[in-house]
C-alpha cells in the first residue's frame, strides 16, 4: 500500500485554504483600493461582541457572529454617510466599543466554556468537509456577487460621483459589497480565525498592485500571491513545526516585502 503525501488534514487544510485564498482576492482588491484595511480589524473586536451575545442568549456562536458582523458592517456604511468624521475613526470607536461591550458581557457570566482565542486565530489544520461546503458556499455568493456588480463596485471604487451619474446605484452596490465582506470573513473565523482572514484580504492585494497595470491583472495576481502564501505557509508549518496561520501570513508579507523591491509598473 502506497503511503499518502499528506495526511488527511493537510490534505483539506490545503484544499481550504486554496478555496480561502481565491474568494478572499476579489473582496481584498476592493477593501485596497477603497482603503478599508481597518475594516476587518474591526469585525476582529465586534467578533467578541458576536460571540458573547451568543452565549448570553444561548444562540449559536457562528450564527451570532455572523449577525452581529454583519450588523457592524452595516453600521460603519450608515456612519460612514456622515461626513463630519474619519472614516478610520468611525472604524475605530466601532472597534473598541464592540470590544469593550463584548468584554462587559462575557464578565457578567459564570462558567464560560468556549475557545476565544480560536475564533481570533483559528486553526486551519482543522478544517472538515462541513468547513469546504462553507468555503464552497461563500464562492458562490461572491461570484454571483461580482458577475453582475463587478464593473458598477469598480465604477463607484474609481469616481463615486461619475458612476452615479451613469445610473450606478452607489450606495446599494458599496453596502452589497460590504455586507459580503462581513459574511465572508465572519462565516471563515471559526475556520482559520479572524486575523489569518484579513491577513489573506489585504497582503495578496497591496502586494499584487506591484505587479498589476489593470483591476483585471491585480485580481488575477493577488489569487497567485494568496494561493502561494498558503502552500508556503502550510509546508513550512508541516515540515518544521511552526504555528500554521502565523506561518501562512508570515510567508505572504516576506512575498509583499520582496514585491517592494520591483519597480511598479506604469498605469
Amino acid at each position: 500500500m502506497i503511503m499518502p503525501l499528506l495526511p488527511d488534514f493537510m490534505l483539506f487544510a490545503l484544499i481550504g485554504g486554496i478555496g480561502l485564498a481565491i474568494i478572499s482576492a476579489p473582496l481584498g482588491v476592493f477593501m485596497v483600493w477603497q482603503r478599508q484595511s481597518y475594516f476587518g480589524a474591526t469585525l476582529a473586536h465586534s467578533a467578541l461582541l458576536g460571540i458573547s451575545i451568543g452565549l448570553f442568549l444561548q444562540l449559536d456562536l457562528t450564527l451570532s457572529v455572523i449577525i452581529v458582523s454583519m450588523m457592524v458592517a452595516a453600521a460603519i456604511f450608515w456612519l460612514s454617510q456622515y461626513k463630519q468624521l474619519s472614516s478610520d475613526t468611525l472604524l475605530g470607536i466601532l472597534a473598541h466599543s464592540s470590544l469593550a461591550f463584548g468584554l462587559i458581557l462575557i464578565s457578567l457570566q459564570d462558567n464560560i466554556q468556549v475557545d476565544l482565542m480560536g475564533y481570533l486565530f483559528g486553526d486551519i489544520l482543522s478544517i472538515n468537509r462541513v468547513d469546504l461546503g462553507l468555503i464552497l458556499l461563500t464562492s458562490l455568493l461572491i461570484l454571483v456577487f461580482y458577475l453582475k456588480h463587478w464593473q458598477s463596485l469598480l465604477n463607484a471604487t474609481l469616481n463615486p460621483e461619475l458612476a452615479q451619474v451613469e445610473g450606478v446605484n452607489v450606495k446599494q452596490v458599496q453596502l452589497l459589497f460590504v455586507l459580503l465582506l462581513a459574511f465572508m470573513i465572519a462565516l471563515s473565523m471559526k475556520i482559520v480565525g479572524v486575523l489569518l482572514v484579513t491577513s489573506l484580504l489585504i497582503i495578496p492585494a497591496a502586494a499584487a498592485r506591484r505587479l498589476s497595470t489593470s483591476p483585471e491583472q491585480m485580481l488575477v495576481f493577488s489569487i497567485i500571491i494568496g494561493v502561494f502564501s498558503i502552500l508556503v505557509g502550510l509546508f513550512t508549518s508541516y515540515y518544521i513545526d511552526l504555528p500554521t496561520g502565523p506561518a501562512i501570513v508570515m510567508a505572504a508579507t516576506f512575498l509583499f516585502l520582496l514585491l517592494q523591491l520591483k519597480p511598479q509598473p506604469n498605469n
